[in-house]
């Protein structure tokens, strides 16, 4: 599918734990935002690309078949949405794959959310260790439902492995969580959760703002300044996507973003060995190293 659509693909950036999901259910309170009924779509992204080891693809990898699979994936939840304004999208495996999703959309706009990495790391470490598993069947169900069927044999393999190595004691923490960035499978066997989870949210967040620069037409904004001044940043946002929208409405759309998470991570002061493989990304994005 290759003409024109008639929808603007808001596409919200960020590492895992940073954040991205309370941005996208805070907008998708506004009429003519709407979303997918899962957590996140990385098998369409995927789709064409499955033998790929990581999850950061260039715009060669946007071939003209995996252009048409995808867009007419958003058509057709376009669609069956009623046909709003904008198809909200947060996978966080995007953090790594701009200039693919560029290639694919010219016409998407992007949002990227950023959160202190001590805090993430202590998020994250949480998700890694299977400790935040969504024990519900109608969330694997709505998974399962957005995953292209040729696909399924491979993810559902994938799964059961990373979940029966916890549960037989074989493995701390599961195989793979999260955006899979192109040096993740070489990294030392040994090395711990606290320095992989800091890689992967380095590799995140850097890949991302160096893709966007480039990109030049984005709007950027952190976690805490969200769950701060909730009703600010996302008056900046609609600025930005040159919607003009009411106050009232802002209001009530932010009612439930609370400010409770920050600085969780800094309660529990990672090693200086960390916090010195951590710190430079830190001061880049402006926060404490």
């Amino acid at each position: 599918m290759d003409e024109a659509i008639k929808f603007t693909p808001l596409i919200i950036i960020g590492a895992g734990r940073s954040g991205t999901n309370i941005l996208r259910d805070t907008l998708c309170k506004f009429d003519g935002f709407t979303t997918w009924d899962c957590d996140e779509i990385n098998p369409i992204w995927r789709h064409g690309n499955l033998s790929a080891v990581h999850d950061e693809f260039d715009a060669e990898m946007a071939t003209a078949s995996v252009k048409k699979f995808i867009r007419g994936a958003f058509h057709q939840q376009w669609l069956r949405s009623g046909k709003p304004q904008y198809i909200v999208e947060k996978t966080c495996a995007n953090s790594l794959r701009i200039p693919f999703i560029v290639e694919i959309f010219p016409e998407a706009k992007f949002l990227f959310i950023v959160r202190d990495g001590v805090d993430v790391l202590a998020s994250a470490k949480k998700r890694w260790r299977g400790e935040m598993e969504v024990q519900s069947w109608p969330y694997y169900w709505a998974k399962i439902r957005h995953t292209p069927m040729l696909d399924l044999p491979i993810y559902g393999g994938r799964f059961i492995k990373a979940r029966a190595q916890l549960l037989l004691g074989s493995k701390a923490h599961m195989s793979f969580w999260g955006p899979q960035f192109a040096d993740m499978a070489s990294l030392d066997k040994d090395i711990s959760l606290d320095e992989l989870c800091v890689q992967q949210w380095r590799a995140c967040v850097e890949k991302a703002q160096d893709d966007l620069e480039a990109l030049g037409d984005y709007h950027s904004l952190k976690y805490e300044d969200l769950t701060a001044d909730p009703r600010q940043e996302i008056s900046n946002i609609m600025h930005y996507l040159g919607e003009d929208i009411a106050k009232n409405s802002i209001e009530q759309a932010c009612a439930s973003v609370h400010h409770s998470s920050v600085g969780k991570g800094r309660g529990d002061r990672p090693d200086d060995a960390i916090m010195q493989l951590i710190g430079p990304t830190l001061q880049r994005f402006g926060y404490e190293g």
